[in-house]
């Protein structure tokens, strides 16, 4: 099925933020009591979220947005692409849609950006999925190597026009291998490609990748999340196959969290749970969402 077909019933707009200038938002279901926020992952847009969006907004009034330098939002080249410049991005949107409270969920990068902003604004918080996230401790061997293979991927394409071939390959890291033929589609390639290919994302995109080297090299700790300091409830959501941060991985952070919970997908998928199995998740996060359990 298409992206867009996924998206009818979406609005696809842009918003001006204070400090971040143009935002782009996928929003539905307004009009309905509790908000969700959506956000991707490094490299990533709201594209990621083309098959939740429509679905979730049946319960809840869903937002996924491009982080600043990302996506077709604004990519200003003076500032630092961080957590911490998400958060305050995530912040501000809020505060121009007039969004009090929201759940909040976020994928890899995103969910690092999730787990620092409950920790600063918990008042603006309900509550809060880390889905396959960044920001905790890698724990196997496998996963630091992956973690430098994922750098050496991004690297090797620094400075150079971004191809087909590249952008799939970049993209088969996030997708179980046995779901490309049926969700690696030309389509989903080619809409990343075609924001790779701007030239403001050319401009910028050493800067948005560049914590994929410090991470890398060990130098991580500034991006790590102090489970520790979350109040909400949070849930872990997890595949058998996530790259990087694998099931010992959520193991390990579950105990750090104060009110979590860990669910591990039934369906086997690696960075995109959310795309990989769309009905899973869904399910999954509204029910989370609703009661607190999973």
């Amino acid at each position: 099925m298409s992206i867009w077909l996924d998206f009818l019933g979406a609005e696809i707009r842009y918003v001006e933020t204070p400090s971040f200038g143009r935002t782009r938002i996928a929003e539905a279901g307004k009009g309905n009591a509790e908000a969700l926020i959506l956000m991707h992952g490094i490299g990533g847009h709201i594209e990621a979220y083309s098959k939740n969006v429509v679905a979730l907004a049946k319960y809840f009034h869903v937002i996924a947005f491009d982080f600043v330098g990302h996506g077709l939002s604004a990519k200003p080249d003076d500032i630092t692409y961080d957590a911490l410049t998400y958060r305050e991005q995530l912040r501000e949107l809020m505060d121009v849609l007039g969004i009090r409270r929201a759940h909040i969920s976020g994928e890899s990068l995103g969910g690092m950006v999730a787990g620092q902003f409950a920790i600063s604004y918990p008042d603006r918080v309900l509550r809060c999925v880390l889905n396959t996230t960044g920001g905790i401790p890698v724990v196997s061997e496998k996963g630091r190597q992956d973690l430098i293979d994922l750098a050496t991927l991004s690297a090797k394409n620094f400075g150079k026009a971004p191809t087909h071939e590249s952008v799939r390959g970049r993209m088969q890291w996030l997708i179980y291998e046995r779901n490309w033929d049926r969700l690696l589609t030309d389509e989903l390639v080619e809409s990343r490609l075609r924001i790779y290919q701007r030239p403001d994302f050319q401009k910028t995109a050493a800067l948005v990748f560049a914590r994929l080297n410090k991470a890398a090299a060990g130098d991580a700790t500034p991006d790590m999340v102090d489970l520790e300091k979350i109040d909400c409830e949070t849930l872990l959501f997890w595949t058998k196959h996530n790259p990087i941060h694998d099931i010992d991985a959520a193991r390990a952070a579950l105990p750090r969290l104060k009110r979590g919970k860990l669910y591990v997908m039934k369906t086997d998928a690696a960075h995109w749970p959310q795309y990989e199995d769309d009905a899973e998740f869904n399910d999954v996060v509204t029910r989370y969402l609703q009661t607190g359990e999973a």
